[in-house]
């Protein structure tokens, strides 16, 4: 993976709006849980990336610290030369010294050379020093970002349980006021009422029956008695009142 395209997906996932994106989706748990497989996947390939950035940078720095080092040593034996060249040319052998003056010239070429190395390696070493501090900064700012989304996933889980609760209930209370229990209670009590009425109705009709029943006697004896005066009547015989005896 090349760095720009790790720096543009990171800069672009933790610039993500995460309450937009839930605003704008139909189902925002199901965006949530894919937004988070998205920032898992990509801090594991940035990681990696990285990882493979430092890899590389730790070469430079260990082959600039070789050509230092080279240069250093290239120099000692420059110095050394140098001053055998001088020993015997004090003593008067003046082509070895030549040859030891040739033999340090050779090791400052070299010198030289590794100085030139070490030189053209170090700005290439700083670039990617800040490329790795800027992807160790984008990694971590796609950590929190991780997060924040788990955290905003199991808020959302929470809230539409507590709402799927509340809408429950509500439900409950509206399919109880639809059916209005005091009235239903009020039917009920009207319909006794009629039974009772009813029941007053047949034990006051059963009394009346039966009144009649023990007065029927009576009625008899009245006629009796009027068929009896009316026979004296027509023999001629006096009539006595009832009440007289």
């Amino acid at each position: 993976m090349a760095k720009q395209s790790i720096f543009g997906r990171i800069s672009t996932l933790i610039r993500a709006n995460v309450n937009a994106l839930i605003d704008q989706a139909e189902d925002p748990q199901k965006m949530l849980d894919q937004l988070v497989r998205d920032y898992t996947n990509s801090i594991a390939d940035a990681e990696s990336a990285i990882a493979e950035t430092i890899g590389n940078l730790r070469l430079l720095e260990r082959d600039h610290q070789e050509d230092v080092q080279a240069a250093a040593e290239w120099g000692n034996k420059a110095l050394a030369a140098s001053r055998k060249a001088d020993e015997l040319r004090k003593a008067g052998n003046t082509t070895d010294a030549d040859k030891f003056d040739n033999l340090a010239k050779i090791a400052l070429q070299r010198q030289i050379s590794e100085e030139n190395e070490a030189k053209a390696i170090a700005p290439t070493i700083a670039t990617q020093n800040e490329v790795v501090d800027k992807l160790k900064d984008g990694l971590n700012g796609m950590k929190q970002k991780l997060e924040q989304l788990k955290a905003k996933r199991s808020e959302l889980l929470a809230r539409a349980k507590t709402a799927e609760a509340q809408n429950k209930v509500h439900d409950a209370v509206k399919s109880i006021d639809v059916l209005d229990p005091t009235s239903e209670l009020g039917r009920f009590e009207d319909k006794v009422r009629r039974q009772e009425a009813l029941a007053a109705g047949k034990q006051e009709l059963a009394a009346s029956t039966l009144d009649a029943q023990f007065n029927a006697p009576e009625d008899v004896g009245e006629l009796t008695e009027v068929e009896a005066r009316l026979a004296a009547l027509k023999s001629g015989q006096p009539v006595q009142a009832a009440i007289e005896n």
